[in-house]
This record gives C-alpha cells, sequence and structure tokens, in this order.
C-alpha cells in the first residue's frame, strides 16, 4: 500500500477502502506521508467526493488516533455545539456559558479560522493570558466546576485532525462535505459529547453556498453523529450577510460580552437562542425548544451568563479586567470610517467579499502559519434593510496595515444599496432531525 495508489484511486473516482483511509490517516500523524501528498488527496476527495461507508470510516479512522476523553462521570446530558463557519460568528462564545447557566454541562473543543471565516479559538486567544490548550484533567475539573470549557485539539485528541485542518486552510479543500463531517464529528466523539446541536450554513459567506447542498451536509452531520453514538440535530441558517455587527477577534469578543449582558445584535440572539432552546430540550431540561428558550433569557437579563463567562476566562488563564473594562485593551487600533457613496439602503452585504477583507485586515490568515492580530477586523455599522445617508459611515476598518484606502474600496464592494427600502433577512431557514 502506498499513498501514490491511495491518491490516484480517489482520483479515479474509486471508493476507498476502510484500510487505505486508516493508512493514509495514520500516515498523516506519523508524518510518514509528506504534506503534498496529503494535500493531493484532500483534492481529489474535495473533487469526487466519499461514499458514507468512506465518511464513516475516515471519521473513526481520525477518532483513533488520538485518545478520547470519558466525561460519563459528570451528570447529566453533555451537550456541544458546533458552527460550520461563517462571518462575525461568535455564538460559541455566548452560548457555552449561557447554557451551563441552565445546569447543561458543555464540552467544547473548537477550531481556528479557516479561509474567510473566523475561528473560535482565536477570538479567545485576543484576551490576554487566555490558555485554549488545557490537558484533560484541567478540561474535565474546569466542566465538573462551572459547567463549561473551551478548547482546541490536545496533542493527543484527534491529532489527525489538526494536521488536516491546517492544510486544508491553505489548499483550497474546505469546501467539502465528507471532510467537513469527518472534521467536525471527530472532535465531538472524541471530547465526550452526548449530544450535538449544529449550525449548518448556507448561503454566499458560507463554504457551501446553496441551500441543497447545506441541507445535504446537515443530513449526513445528522446521521454520521448518531451512527457514532452522538444525538445530533442541526439548524439550517443563512449567511448571506455577516452575524452580529462585528468581525475579527477581540472584536467579536467585545460583541459577545455585550450579548451576554443583555445588549446582542437581534440576528446574533436570534441564532444563538435557538441553538440553546435546542441544547436545553436534547439535554432534557426543556420539553420543546422554545420552552428552552424562554428558560434562557432570564440568565441574560440577570448577568449570570455574563459571571459565567468571566469565570470561564479566569479558569483559562485570561484577563477579566479587560473583558470588565475594555478600554484598557493594549491592543486597540484607531479605525478607519468607511462612508456611503449615496443615500438610500443597504440592498446587500455579501459575507464573503466581506470576510475576504477582514482577513486582509490582519484577523485572519493567509498561510497556514501566520499570525494573527487581535485588534483587527470590521465593525459594520449598517447591514441590509438599514437606511443609509451619503457619507454616513456604515462600517469603521480596524488594521494596522497600510492599504486602509484599499480596503475601504474593497468592502464598498461588498455592499449593495437601493433607492427603494429592502428588507432584512430571514436568519433560520428548517431544522433536521435523525
Amino acid at each position: 500500500m502506498n499513498s501514490v495508489e491511495i491518491i490516484s484511486r480517489k482520483r479515479d473516482g474509486l471508493a476507498l477502502s476502510e484500510e487505505q483511509i486508516a493508512w493514509m490517516v495514520d500516515g498523516t500523524v506519523r508524518n510518514a506521508v509528506p504534506d503534498y501528498q496529503i494535500s493531493a488527496w484532500l483534492m481529489a476527495i474535495v473533487l469526487k467526493g466519499m461514499n458514507d461507508a468512506e465518511i464513516l470510516a475516515m471519521t473513526r479512522s481520525m477518532i483513533a488516533s488520538g485518545r478520547t476523553l470519558d466525561l460519563s462521570f459528570i451528570p447529566g446530558i453533555k451537550v456541544d455545539k458546533h458552527s460550520t463557519g461563517g462571518v462575525g460568528d461568535k455564538v460559541s462564545l455566548i452560548l457555552a456559558p449561557l447554557v451551563a447557566c441552565a445546569g447543561v454541562p458543555v464540552p467544547m473543543m473548537a477550531g481556528r479560522g479557516l479561509g474567510h471565516t473566523g475561528g473560535t479559538l482565536d477570538k479567545l486567544e485576543s484576551i490576554p493570558g487566555f490558555r485554549t490548550r488545557l490537558c484533560e484533567t484541567e478540561f474535565v475539573r474546569q466542566i465538573s466546576k462551572i459547567g463549561c470549557a473551551i478548547i482546541g485539539q490536545t496533542d493527543d485528541i484527534v491529532p489527525a485532525d489538526k494536521k488536516l485542518y491546517a492544510l486544508r486552510d491553505v489548499t483550497g479543500t474546505v469546501s467539502s462535505i465528507p471532510l467537513i463531517c469527518a472534521s467536525i464529528m471527530s472532535k465531538k466523539k472524541a471530547e465526550g459529547a452526548d449530544a450535538l446541536a449544529l449550525d449548518v450554513k448556507f448561503g454566499k459567506g458560507a463554504f457551501l453556498p446553496s441551500r441543497e447542498k447545506t441541507a445535504e451536509l446537515a443530513r449526513t452531520l445528522v446521521a454520521l453523529g448518531n451512527g457514532l453514538g452522538i444525538r445530533t440535530e442541526a439548524v439550517l441558517t443563512h449567511m448571506d450577510q455577516p452575524l452580529g455587527l462585528a468581525a475579527g477577534n477581540w472584536l467579536e469578543v467585545r460583541e459577545a460580552v455585550e450579548a451576554l449582558r443583555g445588549g446582542g445584535p437581534p440576528d446574533l440572539m436570534e441564532v444563538t437562542l435557538a441553538l440553546g432552546g435546542m441544547m436545553l430540550r436534547m439535554a432534557g431540561k426543556a420539553a420543546t425548544n422554545q420552552a428552552g428558550i424562554e428558560m434562557l433569557h432570564p440568565f441574560l437579563s440577570s448577568g449570570k451568563a455574563y459571571d459565567r463567562f468571566l469565570a470561564l476566562v479566569r479558569m483559562q488563564g485570561g484577563d477579566i479586567g479587560v473583558i470588565e473594562n475594555p478600554e484598557t485593551y493594549t491592543r486597540q487600533i484607531v479605525p478607519h470610517a468607511v462612508a456611503s457613496p449615496v443615500t438610500g439602503y443597504v440592498a446587500g452585504l455579501d459575507a464573503m467579499e466581506a470576510g475576504l477583507v477582514c482577513v486582509l485586515t490582519g484577523a485572519g490568515r493567509m498561510k497556514q502559519d501566520e499570525a494573527v492580530d487581535p485588534g483587527a477586523g470590521i465593525v459594520f455599522r449598517k447591514k441590509t434593510g438599514d437606511a443609509v445617508r451619503k457619507g454616513e459611515t456604515i462600517a469603521d476598518l480596524y488594521t494596522n496595515r497600510g492599504e486602509k484606502h484599499m480596503l475601504s474600496d474593497r468592502l464598498l464592494r461588498a455592499y449593495r444599496f437601493s433607492d427603494q427600502p429592502c428588507m432584512k433577512p430571514v436568519l433560520i431557514d428548517g431544522t433536521v432531525q435523525a
């Protein structure tokens, strides 16, 4: 068995055996297969796909590449949430402490930015001192004590995914249903979750723009999760424009904190609460999703969710001083205003283009090992459906890079304007259950 044979077989559209897939995954972890061959294999999968048996074999091989946590001694049904990626999607930062307030343990293993989308780990690491690398003992202790923890893959939990995830980001191999499914579900099984609520996105800023493909992804994820013994359900959400007002690591943390204090943007809170209600129902805390949503509101208005987030930051080594007093954040950047060229209404805000501009501010990565600027990003003052006046600020760019005017011009191209009033977009477009 050799990698060229396996790459060629998949290139020709043939199914791989469980042994062939396991051989490639094991070679990835042991560095026995070079990155250029792994990348070729990933591209062949993107182009030719995988059947259900191959996806299951890929997922199981990735799980077997490391340890699986046992959280069975922690009382209650452990429920996690995962998003397939979007621009301005800081839902996890709000949801983990919020759902934990209802007595549901939330073990969350998150990722870094991929392509034009942000990553939960990059956002949390914009908080000075915050540690996303916890050992197994720390992870379990924190969930037992405060009900939630958000970490990245450790060296011994799904190490295959850690390597493949980084390569996908820089080789144009992100948008693949088999690779997305195997990546997500291997981590969720390894982290010890009993149930999983998925936010599967479609639209201009999603990895899979079409609703049809996204529904297929959701069905595949739900079937794969349940096949692995994780109760899995999905919400389909639009990602035609950024979620919330902020895109960029510290900027999104700041907005998440406002949301935890009861002041989040309506679109952000709609998605957050829809997923939270689902998580509470899956955990047996609520009879319906709506009942779960109603249970969550008091935790926001009372400040309990915010206090739980402070506890999470504190336990993971972060400086809660900058959360309580954002003006003390030392990596603040003076914003550069982007003005509306017309008077009228915002008819659209292309999330993909906005996400790419956000990457160019320094908030994301163009290369695998590139560092991000934690203070960089965009705050959108106007979004679809909003009225604008010529010369009014519609967005603020936060960047230490010199191409501010070029970035401003490019961001303006992400906007569409109309002289007629426009409807705000619908966000949630169905659910998928087993």
